[in-house]
């Protein structure tokens, strides 16, 4: 099964990083149906499967590679709820990713929780949603909508043109917008001996950014701007 892993992104929160958190945080808040990860079963299961969040260099649709669960798993055999029983969708997501001593129902509702999560931010906001894919602020958020909400998979499409905000080596000559509405997202474009070709943060003043990458740029740094797509 082809299944991708996310981490915590290596980078400080900027003031529009911190409000798309907001907004996914109150996506994931409650709900009229599903059920919601424990706690402890969720940070318990980041920690251990939501292992990576690639370098700047990679989008998602090619940032990581299946990885199981640590240590052993439970086998498919095993796959069963305390009571009832998960569908064949469900128990294809949990094959390979429920550590031994774990039960296999929480690890399906931090699943669960990342499709609610993606699913109620794009519904207020599509960029929010994309920027959170690409910047990999959902754990697990790759595996669950392939497996469990594959409606969503038009998102994972969007978000593999993008690339998060950061140093990028080599970027495809273009323009791209911003996911974001801060006034501290700035941006440049470096050739041969790290010449200034472009810089910004316009235009866009207060809404959206947008960067012109030249052809002849070597390095595109950013800061602030949480994650790019084409305009």
């Amino acid at each position: 099964m082809h299944t991708r892993t996310l981490r915590p992104r290596r980078r400080g929160a900027t003031a529009g990083a911190v409000a798309l958190t907001a907004l996914l945080a109150l996506a994931g808040c409650s709900s009229g149906g599903g059920t919601q990860a424990k706690p402890e079963a969720t940070q318990r299961i980041s920690d251990e499967q939501a292992a990576a969040v690639p370098d700047d260099q990679a989008s998602p649709a090619s940032r990581s590679t299946p990885t199981p669960a640590k240590g052993p798993v439970l086998p498919d055999a095993k796959l069963t709820p305390v009571t009832g029983s998960f569908t064949a969708k469900e128990k294809k997501y949990l094959h390979g990713r429920v550590p031994a001593n774990m039960d296999p129902a929480a690890v399906l509702e931090v699943g669960q929780e990342a499709c609610q999560r993606i699913e109620r931010t794009a519904a207020h906001d599509k960029d929010a949603a994309v920027g959170a894919l690409i910047a990999g602020d959902v754990p697990s958020a790759d595996d669950a909508i392939d497996e469990l909400c594959p409606k969503q998979k038009p998102l994972l499409d969007i978000a593999a043109t993008g690339f998060a905000d950061g140093t990028r080596k080599t970027p495809r000559p273009g323009t791209y917008r911003a996911l974001t509405t801060s006034k501290g997202c700035t941006w440049k474009s470096l050739g041969a001996g790290d010449k200034v070709l472009a810089s910004g943060p316009g235009p866009g003043g207060a809404k959206k950014v947008t960067a012109k990458i030249p052809a002849g740029t070597r390095t595109f740094v950013s800061s602030g701007c949480y994650a790019w797509l084409p305009a």
